[in-house]
């Protein structure tokens, strides 16, 4: 059942995603001209899970939320739904933004500090960072607030994101010299984002069974 909601939510996405990852591409075109094209890793995960806040936009306003749950599918799986529906998007932006980069990459256009495996590798960490904050944040302020508020949580929550990464490699930085070792330095901050997004969804799912459905 779960796997049919998450089917919902993709078609009623697939104009958004569409034109998202259309973007996304010709903008790493764009960049190559002016900043280094893996830096496109970083907004693009970011911009694609747009479409899931779009969702639960929309679930409140036809009332899905009011018919979902007379359907075989438990709270938690409603919320897990949301939360992979998330991680899709997140993956699609990334491949999205891979494209411009491959080509580049394989054509020779960039000169110099160009796309490398290094630099994709860095860049990604960086990007699915942000995103998996960004979410652990707002997704499950998007159950505990109205719509608006929590909108107003989602834009502020990529900021609050940045703040964190600092934060964290500030802290790395105390340890090993980040650097030196910044590739290693993203790496540690994308496994605490993804440790962060998984208690965040377990907060979610108190959050959504103690909820009134109306």
């Amino acid at each position: 059942m779960m796997k049919g909601v998450l089917i919902k939510d993709l078609y009623i996405a697939k104009s958004n995603i569409a034109v998202t990852i259309v973007s996304l591409i010709v903008l790493g075109f764009g960049l190559s001209f002016l900043l280094e094209p893996s830096a496109l890793l970083v907004l693009a995960p970011v911009a694609a899970t747009t479409a899931v806040f779009i969702s639960i936009t929309s679930d409140a306003g036809s009332k899905w939320n009011k018919n979902v749950i007379t359907m075989p599918v438990s709270r938690s799986q409603i919320i897990g739904e949301k939360f992979i529906f998330y991680i899709i998007l997140a993956v699609f932006g990334m491949l999205a933004a891979l494209i411009p980069c491959g080509i580049l990459a394989l054509s020779g256009c960039v000169y110099g500090n160009g796309v490398t495996l290094r630099s994709l590798c860095l860049y990604g960490s960086i990007g699915m960072s942000a995103t998996l904050f960004a979410g652990g944040i707002s997704l499950p302020c998007a159950y505990l607030f109205d719509p608006e508020k929590s909108q107003i949580v989602f834009m502020m929550s990529f900021m609050a994101s940045t703040g964190i990464i600092v934060a964290l490699v500030l802290l790395t930085n105390l340890f090993i010299p980040v650097k030196d070792h910044m590739l290693l330095a993203f790496c540690i901050v994308l496994a605490v984002s993804a440790i962060c997004f998984f208690v965040s969804y377990e907060f979610a799912v108190r959050v959504y069974r103690k909820r009134d459905i109306v």
